[in-house]
């Protein structure tokens, strides 16, 4: 047998890694500003995360939701509280595309319709509902093109009032920080336009915080640099610094039902280790903050790069645009200064999404590096 053979990728096997060093296994060393699509969190291999994990797996491993599993209250309560979303409730599940195949589903049980509104750029996962709501038509199978999906163009905010007022929406989901598509971002009177209009014609707000969230972008939330209140709001990636979870917050005005939703895997005993330990870790170790202070310091590096065009992002959730595309330049970052960066749908853009404790002298040999690769 051989694997399904759908990854392009780089001839690199990774060993082992520590904070944000991944070594292969030549012992050759990588600064990882990627994290594998932003989820590491905390950093590879941190001490309270791998404490958490041991000890739970010493305990029990997994049961089914049929049980009462403690960890998931306690996780709960602590996720409510740092997040600010304390009168939200959450299901759990396993994965960011999972979340938001849920959430939609969840906003179309409560209103009773079906249509949904995306934004050009967005990416949403790569399930059913989920991928219909992604602006790629490249990996949308016909039978993903039974959904319904009308994709809208940020600030366009007439097309928006037209779209909603049809009473046919069930759902308007929405990257306040688009993660795959490049970093754009929607102002915060667009923001406060479609809380309005979901509020008017009952209509379920989505916001996909599956990449933004968890102190990514400074705050907790990245919508809440725009002050709304979503019904729903998607997590995963760096939630788990790695280990598979995901998750949904909802609006206590949208009502539970047994059978409504389900999952085998989710909440189960390492997932909520994993998720309180980067809770933990977030807040002990104040790393919010500090994707504040060294967003803003990469970003006064890079206006020192003049082939960079624009800078784009939150926190440590960012993108360099260039006047090309950039897939030589990751390439030879890789290879050549031995530096993990992402590409984006916008091929133009070089994402980097580091763990949320890197430090200042990180940031300044990506720069030495990559002022080496562009000259």
């Amino acid at each position: 047998m051989e694997l399904f053979d759908v990854y392009p990728l780089y001839n690199i096997t990774p060993a082992s890694a520590r904070g944000v060093i991944i070594k292969d296994e030549s012992g050759q060393e990588y600064l990882d500003l990627y994290g594998g699509h932003a989820v590491i969190s905390i950093g590879h291999g941190h001490p309270h995360y791998i404490k958490r994990i041991k000890n739970q797996i010493d305990k029990i491993g997994f049961y089914s939701n049929a049980v009462h599993n403690p960890l998931q209250h306690e996780l709960t309560e602590k996720l409510g509280r740092i997040s600010g979303c304390d009168d939200y409730h959450l299901f759990l599940c396993n994965s960011g595309a999972e979340a938001n195949e849920n959430a939609l589903k969840l906003a179309s049980f409560h209103t009773g319709k079906s249509r949904v509104i995306a934004f050009k750029n967005s990416f949403h996962g790569r399930t059913s509902a989920a991928v219909a709501s992604t602006d790629n038509p490249a990996i949308n199978a016909p039978i993903n093109r039974q959904q319904q999906v009308t994709f809208l163009t940020f600030e366009d905010i007439d097309a928006l009032r037209k779209e909603v007022a049809k009473g046919d929406v069930c759902a308007v989901i929405l990257e306040t920080i688009q993660g795959v598509g490049g970093l754009d971002e929607p102002s915060s009177s667009f923001c406060a336009e479609i809380a309005e209009l979901c509020k008017k014609h009952q209509v379920v707000l989505i916001a996909d915080e599956v990449q933004s969230g968890f102190g990514r972008s400074g705050k907790f939330f990245a919508f809440q640099h725009h002050n709304i209140t979503p019904d729903i709001i998607s997590i995963a990636k760096g939630m788990g610094n790695g280990f598979p979870v995901g998750g949904i917050l909802i609006h206590p005005k949208i009502e539970a039902k047994y059978g409504l939703l389900g999952t085998t895997f989710g909440g189960n005993h390492l997932a909520c280790a994993a998720t309180l330990a980067v809770l933990e870790v977030l807040e002990e170790e104040n790393l919010m903050a500090n994707a504040t202070e060294i967003g803003a310091y990469f970003k006064e590096c890079a206006k020192q790069v003049p082939q960079v065009k624009r800078i784009k992002g939150k926190g440590l959730m960012l993108g360099l645009e260039f006047g090309f595309e950039v897939a030589d330049l990751r390439k030879n970052l890789i290879l050549n200064q031995h530096i993990f960066t992402g590409s984006a749908k916008d091929k133009k853009v070089l994402r980097v999404l580091p763990a949320l404790n890197i430090e200042k002298v990180h940031i300044d040999t990506f720069f030495t590096s990559l002022k080496q690769e562009l000259e």
